[in-house]
């Protein structure tokens, strides 16, 4: 009888980019408060809108700034989050805020977490990223926009969680319910200063998404969804991440992916990170 080919094993479903330690201490170097605060000077998207407001509950510890340099070289940044992680190091963001999308080679480079950002403070110390986490088609196919960071410890030594906490994380949440999306848009007056919130409910959307009503910009990409959330203790369920909105101007609806069976592969591998 002629041999047979041995069946392919199937592809991967989870993209990982990982960094050196001397990668990542160049990303701490590189992201000086001076280089910090003229990113947030170069960005301008017009005024922030009535639904974006700042945050004046409960200190959220785990929310903060993803600063970073894009496939093109440029200084910028997203909004992630800490979440409860077994290896206790695991922030959640978009995939378009870690690599460009349908193109597997423009991965993004010092990427440092800064928890708890507000004016120029980092009252949590920053956090580099030693490797990012996507599902394979969001860098081969744009589908699925989010992401999976595992960060350094701190200078002292001290894994993420235990200095700022994490919030809960669900997988297959069905859209619905009270939800509060943060993140630090480059809106003026705040200019990716403050973090901003919108409260709404949230609906099923088209291409595996859900909406809630926001018209926060540019710079709150990656920014938490969080449903039962407890304004008093800061404390939630991450059941999304902020992708896009519904227009390039004057959006007023936020979308971001429903968190299936591949968020939790790329989640999983994180955690074992």
């Amino acid at each position: 009888m002629p041999a047979t080919a041995a069946p392919k094993p199937p592809a991967d479903k989870v993209s990982t980019v990982t960094y050196t330690a001397g990668e990542r201490k160049e990303a701490l170097s590189y992201w000086t408060p001076a280089r910090i605060k003229a990113v947030g000077k170069s960005v301008d998207l017009g005024p922030t809108g009535p639904k974006s407001q700042p945050w004046h509950g409960a200190a959220m510890k785990t929310v903060g700034r993803l600063f970073f340099v894009n496939a093109d070289g440029t200084d910028t940044w997203c909004t992630a989050t800490a979440v409860r992680s077994a290896n206790r190091s695991v922030v959640m963001a978009a995939g378009h805020c870690v690599r460009r999308p349908a193109s597997p080679v423009n991965t993004y480079i010092d990427l440092v977490f800064v928890p708890g950002y507000h004016k120029g403070a980092q009252p949590y110390g920053a956090f580099p990223v030693r490797a990012t986490l996507t599902p394979r088609t969001w860098a081969e196919d744009a589908v699925n926009d989010v992401a999976a960071l595992v960060v350094d410890a701190d200078a002292k030594g001290r894994e993420l969680t235990d200095v700022v906490g994490g919030q809960a994380i669900a997988f297959g949440h069905r859209a619905g319910g009270r939800t509060v999306a943060f993140g630090y848009p480059a809106t003026r007056p705040q200019r990716g200063e403050e973090l901003l919130h919108c409260t709404g409910t949230a609906a099923p959307a088209r291409d595996n998404e859900q909406s809630v009503p926001c018209d926060m910009n540019g710079g709150s990409s990656g920014g938490p969804w969080l449903t039962d959330f407890n304004a008093k203790t800061g404390q939630g369920v991450l059941v999304s991440v902020n992708s896009h909105g519904d227009a390039q101007t004057d959006s007023t609806h936020m979308y971001g992916p429903v968190l299936g069976d591949v968020a939790k592969q790329v989640y999983a591998r994180a955690e074992r990170g």
